[in-house]
C-alpha cells in the first residue's frame, strides 16, 4: 500500500515539475494554449460557431468585419461572395486542418518508424536496401508528388491523408535508424541479446520506448507542414472540397476578392499562421525538454543570466 501511494505522489510530482515548466517558458504555453484552442474548437464547433457555416444569406453577402464601417455584430468577422459566416467557417475548418496532420502523422509515424527500426537493427544489406528507398524518395518533389496523385485518383479526405503522409513517412524511417544505430550499442539492448530475447522483442519492448520523446517532437513538428500543405493543397483546387471547409479551401474562395474584401484571405490565413507558429514552439519546447543535455544547457543558462547581469 505504502508502495502504490509513494508511486502516485512520485507520479504527481513528475507531472507538476512538467507543469511548471510549461508555465515557466511563455513560448511553450504559447504553443500548448493555441493547441487547446484549436482542439477545443475543433471538438465544440457547432457549439462554439455563431452560424452554419454553409448556410448563404446573399442578402448579406461581402459585408465587413465588425469594427470595419458597415460591419454587423451578427457576422464578427464578416461574410463571404455568399454570405456566409466567415467565422463559423475558419471554426468549422478547424475540424478538418486538424483532422488531416493527425491521420497523415500517425500513418506515416507508424509506418516510417517501423521500417526504420528494421532498417537500424538489422544493417547490413537490409539497411542499405531500406535506405537507398527512402533516399531516392527524398529526392521527389512532394508537393509535386501529391499534386500528380490527387489529380490521377481525385481529391478526397482520406486520399489527401495518404498522400500527405506519403510525403513524411522517410522523415521518421531517417530519423528512427539514426536513434536505434545508437541505441543498438546500448547495454540494455546486449544484454537483452544474451539473455535470448528475439529480434522483435529487443526492437518493440526495448528499443522503440525510449524513441518516443524524440519521435513525439518530430511527429509535432511535421504536424505543421501537413496543415500547409494541406493549405497549399486545398488553395490549387485538389485538396478539401466544398461542401467541407478548412483554411487553404476558404483563402482559395476569397482570393478573387483580395482588393474589394480582403478579410476573406486575411482570417483564414492568420488561423493559418497562429496554428503553425503555435505548434513550432511547441515542438521547439519538447525537443529542449526531451533532451536531458539541452534541458540541462539552458538550466545552466538561466542561472548563470542574473550574476551574469549584476556583474
Amino acid at each position: 500500500m505504502n508502495t502504490v501511494s509513494s508511486g502516485s505522489r512520485s507520479e504527481r510530482r513528475r507531472w507538476a515539475g512538467w507543469l511548471m515548466r510549461i508555465v515557466r517558458d511563455p513560448t511553450a504555453l504559447f504553443g500548448i494554449l493555441v493547441l487547446a484552442l484549436l482542439v477545443s474548437a475543433a471538438l465544440f464547433a457547432p457549439i462554439i460557431a455563431p452560424l452554419d457555416p454553409n448556410k448563404q444569406d446573399l442578402a448579406a453577402r461581402l459585408l465587413p468585419p465588425f469594427y470595419a464601417e458597415g460591419g454587423s455584430a451578427e457576422h464578427l468577422l464578416g461574410t463571404d461572395q455568399l454570405g456566409r459566416d466567415v467565422l463559423s467557417r475558419i471554426i468549422h475548418g478547424t475540424r478538418i486542418s486538424l483532422t488531416i496532420p493527425l491521420v497523415s502523422v500517425t500513418l506515416a509515424g507508424v509506418f516510417g518508424t517501423a521500417v526504420g527500426l528494421l532498417a537500424g537493427y538489422r544493417g547490413g544489406k537490409t539497411d542499405a536496401f531500406i535506405m537507398r528507398i527512402v533516399d531516392t524518395l527524398f529526392s521527389f518533389p512532394g508537393l509535386l508528388l501529391a499534386l500528380t496523385i490527387l489529380a490521377v485518383v481525385g481529391p478526397s479526405f482520406w486520399t489527401l491523408a495518404i498522400v500527405l503522409s506519403l510525403r513524411i513517412w522517410m522523415v521518421f524511417a531517417r530519423m528512427t535508424r539514426g536513434l536505434v544505430l545508437s541505441a543498438r550499442e546500448a547495454e540494455y539492448v546486449e544484454a537483452a541479446e544474451l539473455v535470448g530475447a528475439s529480434p522483435v522483442r529487443i526492437m518493440l519492448r526495448h528499443i522503440a520506448p525510449n524513441l518516443t520523446a524524440p519521435l513525439l517532437t518530430l511527429a509535432v513538428l511535421e504536424s505543421a507542414h501537413v496543415i500547409l500543405s494541406e493549405a497549399a493543397l486545398s488553395f490549387l483546387g485538389l485538396g478539401i472540397q466544398p461542401p467541407q471547409t478548412s483554411w487553404g479551401l476558404d483563402v482559395a474562395i476569397g482570393r478573387q476578392y483580395v482588393f474589394s474584401a480582403p478579410w476573406l484571405i486575411i482570417f483564414p490565413g492568420l488561423a493559418i499562421a497562429v496554428a503553425v507558429l503555435g505548434i513550432n514552439l511547441l515542438a521547439g519546447w519538447l525537443r529542449v525538454a526531451a533532451d536531458p543535455q539541452e534541458s540541462a544547457k539552458r538550466f545552466a543558462a538561466a542561472a548563470d543570466a542574473p550574476s551574469a547581469w549584476s556583474g
